[in-house]
C-alpha cells in the first residue's frame, strides 16, 4: 500500500476526513500532522453587556513550526507529499487572511519565517527527487472571516462588497501590491467603518508575496512538481483579479503554460476546499497509473457550463471543470449539453451517440427494477472495454432542474455499458437540491458512481467529485488484491454515502430546524438572526447541548431514510473492480452512523463532522 503525507488546509471534514477516506477509497494510506497542530476554529471568548453583544476574540489557526517538523520526519518513509502552502506558512486558510499591521520586507526578503517554513518543500524534494511533491496554495479571497478576530458579519459584508469593485489593470508585480486601493480612474477608494482596511492591504501584500515566492522559488526551480493555485471566494473583477492574471503569466514564462494553465506543473482556478480531494486524486493517478490521462467526457443536463459563472467564481463553469480535470491527472477529450441534435453520430466523435437517453417512465422502472434479477444480468455481462471506448469516466453535470430525469436515464445508460460516471449537482447553491437529490437516490445505478458532490460552491462540488472519481478510478483499474479491494470498497461506499447524508439531507434538510432553534434561542438581540454562526458562543451551553442532541436525532434518522433508497438498498451494487475490461460488483449490506458522532466542528451550523460506515461484499 502506498502511503501519501498529506498537510490539509485546516482540519474541516472536506479538507481532512473526506480526503483520508478518499485516500483509503484509493487504497492509499494518508498521514497527517496531529490533529492540535493543524485545527482552525473561530473565535472562542466574548464581551457582552446584558443581552448585547459586544465583541468577539481569540480563534484557534494551526502550528506552522510544528507542521515543518513533521514534513521532515515523515519524509522517508513515504511515497508522495500533498502539501498545503496556507497551513504551513500561515496556520490554515483564515490564518492566511489574518489581518497584519505590515506586509513584510521587500520580495523575496519578505518574511525570513515564512520562507524558512516555504523552504522545507525545497528541502524533501532535493532529498527524495523521485517522490513526487504537490503543493496547493491559495489566491487570498475578498472578504474577512466572520467572527474570527472580532470581525463580525457586518466586516465580512462591507469587506467583500469593497474587494469586488474594480481596480486598476496592472501587470508589475510592485503595482499590483501598491495599486490594491485603485480603482480604474486611478482614484483611492473610502475609508472603511468594520474593518481595517490598511491591515486588510497589508495581509494581502504579505500573501502575493508568499504566492510569488511559491511560483518563483520551488515550482519555478521544480521543487514542485505540480502546483494547484485555488482563488478562494471570486468575482469576475475586483482585488484579485491582477494577481490572478500575474499567476496566469508566471505559469506561462516559468512553467510551460499556456493562457495561464500547464496541466503537467501548474493549474489556477475558482476553489479551495476541492483542492485537497483533487491532488490526491491525482497522487493516486501518479502512483498507481503511472500518471497515464484519464479521458474524460463532460455532458450538461441544463445550459452547457461555459454560460454559467458563479457569484463566488471568476471563471465560467466549463473551464472550471476542464481545469479540475486538468488537476487530478486527466484529460477532457469531449463534451456536450442536452437535449442534442437527433443526428446520426461517429463513434469517435464527442457525442458518440449517447443520445438515446430513457423516457421518465422507464426511469421509474429502472429505480423500482427486481433486484435478483438485475445482480443476476450484471454478473452474466460483460460491459465495454476501456481500450474500446474513447472515454474512460462521463461527468454528469446537472445545470437545470427539469433535466434530472435525462440525466438518470444517462446514469443508466452509462452503467449498463459499463461506463464509470460521476455526478455534480449544480442545480443546488450551496447544498444538493431536494429534487435532484431524489431523483438520483431513487435511481440504484447512482449508488455506482465513482464521485458526487453538491457542496458548496460549484469549484467545491467539482473538486470533491471528480477527485473522488479519478483517485477511484485509479484504484479499481489497478488493483489485484482481494482485501485491499475490499477495504476499499468500504471507503467508497462511506464516502459517496456521506456526500447524500452530508450534501442533501443536512445541508438542505436538517440544517433548517438547527438553524432556526438557535437562532430562537440567542442569547444577543443584536446577533439573533446570526446565531447559527458561531453557536458555542451565541447560545447558552444547555441550549448547545440540545442543538447537538437534535442533530444527532435527526441524523439518525436521516441515516435510516437513505440506508432505504434504491440508490443505497441492500443488495444494490457497486463498482469494486474493472479487470481486464469486465465489471466486478459489491453488494451493499448496511449503513451505520455512530449517535455522537455528528457534532458541529466549528461550532456553527454550516459544518458538521459526519462519518458513516457503509459496509459492502
Amino acid at each position: 500500500m502506498k502511503t501519501v503525507l498529506y498537510v490539509p488546509l485546516d482540519d474541516r471534514p472536506a479538507n481532512l476526513d473526506d480526503v483520508v477516506v478518499q485516500g483509503k477509497a484509493a487504497g492509499i494510506h494518508i498521514i497527517t500532522p496531529h490533529l492540535g497542530d493543524i485545527q482552525n476554529r473561530l473565535d472562542s471568548e466574548k464581551t457582552v453587556e446584558g443581552t448585547t453583544l459586544l465583541g468577539t476574540s481569540t480563534p484557534t489557526y494551526g502550528n506552522p513550526s510544528n507542521i515543518h517538523d513533521f514534513i521532515l520526519k515523515h519524509a522517508a518513509k513515504v511515497d508522495g507529499f500533498i502539501i498545503s502552502s496556507d497551513m504551513l506558512a500561515y496556520g490554515g486558510l483564515i490564518g492566511s487572511r489574518q489581518l497584519r499591521e505590515d506586509e513584510g520586507g521587500a520580495y523575496p526578503n519578505y518574511d525570513q519565517d515564512t520562507t524558512r517554513l516555504l523552504d522545507v518543500i525545497k528541502a524533501i524534494k532535493k532529498k527524495y527527487p523521485r517522490k513526487p511533491v504537490y503543493v496547493m496554495d491559495t489566491i487570498m479571497r475578498l472578504a474577512t472571516t466572520s467572527f474570527a478576530d472580532g470581525l463580525a458579519l457586518d466586516a465580512y459584508n462591507e469587506s467583500r462588497a469593497l474587494m469586488q469593485q474594480p481596480r486598476q489593470s496592472f501587470t508589475a508585480f510592485e503595482d499590483i501590491v501598491n495599486g490594491y486601493n485603485l480603482s480604474p480612474e486611478s482614484t483611492e477608494y473610502g475609508e472603511t467603518t468594520h474593518f481595517n482596511k490598511e491591515q486588510y492591504y497589508s495581509t494581502r501584500q504579505h500573501k502575493f508575496k508568499t504566492n510569488l515566492y511559491i511560483l518563483d522559488k520551488l515550482a519555478r526551480k521544480g521543487y514542485i512538481d505540480f502546483l494547484a493555485v485555488g482563488v478562494d471566494d471570486a468575482n469576475t473583477q475586483g482585488v484579485q483579479i491582477n494577481e490572478i492574471n500575474y499567476v496566469e503569466a508566471r505559469i506561462n514564462e516559468w512553467l510551460g503554460g499556456t493562457e495561464g494553465q500547464n496541466p503537467d506543473r501548474a493549474i489556477i482556478l475558482p476553489d479551495a476546499d476541492g483542492l485537497g480531494h483533487a491532488l490526491v486524486a491525482r497522487m493516486a493517478n501518479q502512483l498507481l497509473r503511472g500518471g497515464a490521462k484519464t479521458r474524460y467526457a463532460v455532458k450538461y443536463f441544463g445550459p452547457h457550463g461555459s454560460t454559467i459563472i458563479n457569484a463566488y467564481e471568476y471563471m465560467d463553469l466549463h473551464k472550471n471543470v476542464v481545469r479540475h480535470v486538468d488537476i487530478v491527472g486527466g484529460v477532457v477529450v469531449a463534451d456536450s449539453a442536452y437535449p442534442e441534435p437527433d443526428v446520426e453520430t461517429d463513434t469517435t466523435s464527442d457525442n458518440q451517440n449517447e443520445n438515446e437517453l430513457r423516457s421518465a417512465s422507464s426511469v421509474g422502472e429502472a429505480s423500482s427494477f427486481d433486484m435478483a434479477s438485475e445482480l443476476d444480468r450484471m454478473t452474466n455481462r460483460h460491459p465495454g472495454k476501456p481500450g474500446k471506448s474513447p472515454v474512460d469516466i462521463e461527468i454528469i453535470a446537472i445545470t437545470a432542474l427539469d433535466q434530472v430525469q435525462a440525466a438518470v436515464a444517462q446514469l443508466t445508460s452509462n452503467s449498463e455499458k459499463g461506463l464509470p460516471s460521476v455526478l455534480i449537482d449544480f442545480v443546488g447553491k450551496g447544498p444538493a437540491n431536494v429534487d435532484v437529490a431524489e431523483a438520483l437516490l431513487n435511481s440504484p445505478h447512482t449508488g455506482r458512481v465513482l464521485g458526487y458532490s453538491a457542496w458548496n460552491t460549484p469549484g467545491n462540488k467539482i473538486g470533491m467529485a471528480v477527485g473522488m472519481g479519478q483517485s477511484r478510478y485509479a484504484l479499481i483499474t489497478t488493483e489485484k488484491h482481494a482485501h485491499v479491494l475490499r477495504d476499499a470498497m468500504n471507503a467508497q461506499g462511506s464516502l459517496l454515502f456521506k456526500r447524500f447524508l452530508k450534501d442533501y439531507y443536512y445541508k438542505a434538510v436538517a440544517i433548517a430546524d438547527i438553524r432556526t432553534y438557535s437562532r430562537a434561542h440567542a442569547l444577543y438581540t443584536n446577533v439573533a438572526t446570526l446565531a447559527d454562526q458561531n453557536m458555542s458562543l451565541f447560545n447558552s451551553e444547555e441550549d448547545y447541548a440540545h442543538l447537538q442532541n437534535l442533530l444527532r436525532d435527526l441524523m439518525q434518522t436521516h441515516t435510516a431514510t437513505l440506508e432505504g433508497k434504491p440508490a443505497f438498498a441492500q443488495g444494490n451494487v457497486a463498482i469494486k473492480q474493472i479487470c481486464n475490461g469486465e465489471a466486478v460488483y459489491a453488494e451493499y449490506c448496511s449503513a451505520l452512523l455512530e449517535y455522537t458522532n455528528p457534532d458541529f466542528i466549528w461550532g456553527r451550523a454550516f459544518e458538521i463532522t459526519l462519518n458513516p460506515k457503509v459496509s459492502l461484499k
